[in-house]
């Protein structure tokens, strides 16, 4: 994500903030801008934005009352959700504080997710169904006593769920360790599961089917039994010279949704780069390891170029981790068979604007 200032003093402001630590403006997201602006209250639970002498006026989102969303929508709006609360269909319990606090980590990702979407110039799916299929996210917990069916995060028909188990930091970690995974969190979740949708929408016609199988294999093949073997047989001994990760290996479906994932990983990374002007220049005299990243990543029609910047920006990150003691920010390596997956991806996203 890039770097925001604050539109009345410029002073830099994150993402997620209510408001400016510098000049104390009350800030809210304007979607249709990509970017929060400095507001004005006014009458009738309005606010406006004044910018060269013309004042546009705007109410916050409903969820704006628990704390979990600063997005605005145009004050003639029916609406009482914006675009990334919209697509809510439950919610956890909020009577229980743990899981009041777990959903403010969950809409903290989606919004962060809703972002990059827009900034992919994808349709929200939510706008307009795409095959009878509109996005929507439930955000559900495991009833005390196991007394029922455990809720599985996952994708079915547009139908997003997130077990908000996945918000506890110490359980999501003891799931990746079970799970031998070197990478989990609550953002990557919604990037796989995204991903899934975006098959559906980008994907799922018969002209573009024979050219994704060409890359990532037949779909067609039955998804139960990959399953069951992936999880009966153990992983592929060479899953990495083919795969971005071991579950990526069980089936095309989510070779594809975990490729979709790390593109998304790497656009987001590489637009927080350009947005703070990094360079990577080491003292060392190997090719291929320095970077000057100065093009948004999301205009940039040549994948290579792409790369070309990652790998020297993965290089510096993780070596900065590691001199804090800790692990390597993103511990996965790209092979050439899966450059050309993601870069398969990237002419998808580039060509369809869907």
């Amino acid at each position: 994500m890039r770097l925001f200032k604050c539109t009345k003093c410029d002073q830099p402001v994150y993402f997620e903030n209510t408001y400016c630590l510098h000049c104390h403006s009350l800030l809210g997201f304007v979607a249709e801008k990509l970017q929060p602006v400095a507001l004005k209250a006014e009458n009738n639970g309005l606010y406006s934005f004044e910018e060269d002498g013309k004042k546009t006026f705007y109410k916050f989102c409903s969820n704006r009352q628990y704390a979990v969303c600063n997005w605005l929508l145009p004050a003639e709006s029916n609406a009482l959700f914006c675009k990334a609360c919209e697509p809510n269909r439950i919610i956890p319990n909020l009577g229980k504080a743990e899981h009041f606090e777990r959903w403010q980590k969950i809409e903290l990702a989606k919004h962060r997710l809703v972002y990059q979407l827009l900034r992919m110039r994808l349709n929200l799916a939510h706008e307009g169904k795409d095959k009878g299929l509109a996005i929507s996210f439930n955000f559900m917990s495991d009833e005390p006593g196991g007394n029922s069916e455990p809720v599985l995060t996952g994708h079915h028909n547009g139908m997003i769920t997130i077990n908000i188990a996945e918000a506890d930091n110490p359980e999501r970690e003891r799931i990746r360790k079970d799970m031998h995974e070197d990478y989990r969190t609550l953002l990557g979740h919604f990037r796989h599961e995204i991903g899934h949708y975006y098959w559906h929408s980008l994907v799922d016609n018969p002209d573009m089917l024979q050219r994704f199988r060409s890359v990532f294999g037949n779909e067609s093949i039955d998804y139960t039994a990959a399953l069951k073997k992936y999880y009966s047989e153990g992983i592929r001994v060479n899953w990495a010279d083919n795969y971005i990760s071991a579950y990526a290996s069980m089936h095309p479906w989510e070779d594809w949704a975990e490729t979709w994932a790390h593109y998304m990983h790497i656009m987001d990374t590489l637009e927080t780069a350009c947005s703070f002007g990094l360079s990577v220049n080491p003292q060392v005299t190997a090719e291929g390891l320095r970077a000057d990243i100065k093009t948004d990543p999301y205009t940039t029609e040549d994948f290579d170029a792409i790369m070309s910047w990652w790998h020297p920006l993965t290089l510096a990150v993780n070596s900065l981790n590691r001199s804090m003691g800790l692990s390597d920010i993103y511990p996965f390596v790209l092979t050439a068979t899966v450059k050309a997956k993601m870069k398969f991806i990237h002419g998808l996203v580039k060509n369809s604007y869907c």
